[in-house]
């Protein structure tokens, strides 16, 4: 069965909160601590989107996102990327290597169920 939202997160206190948001907003979500399994998940669970940490162990969210679009069977697959605040470059990089959306940490509960209704189309929400 496919997942809604594949997390690629390595920060346990972020990542939990992200995975509890989503999923009381309605939606199926699995994780992800580092770039490696990252690209493994998506292979395998064939998430409706990705929400990817530009700052990853072992491969970055930016060589993440360029592998993804380089794949053809994964290419149309919506990426959000968390970018710390403030990092104007990590989003300009992230545009270039064709990152559909941005939630920027510190973030609203809100801005990121907001960000990913848009990315899938949800718009009455999951919930």
């Amino acid at each position: 069965m496919a997942i809604d939202i594949l997390i690629a997160e390595d920060e346990p206190s972020i990542l939990e909160s992200l995975d509890f948001i989503l999923r009381r907003a309605g939606w199926s979500v699995s994780a992800v601590t580092d770039g490696d399994s990252v690209l493994e998940a998506v292979r395998r669970l064939r998430p409706r989107l990705v929400l990817l940490d530009v700052m990853l162990p072992k491969r970055s969210g930016f060589d993440v996102l360029k592998q993804i679009r380089t794949n053809a069977e994964l290419a149309a697959m919506p990426v959000l990327i968390l970018t710390a605040k403030g990092q104007q470059q990590d989003r300009k990089t992230a545009e270039e290597l064709g990152a559909d959306g941005f939630v920027t940490k510190p973030y609203a509960n809100a801005d990121v169920v907001g960000a990913v209704r848009a990315l899938l189309g949800d718009v009455g929400g999951a919930a």
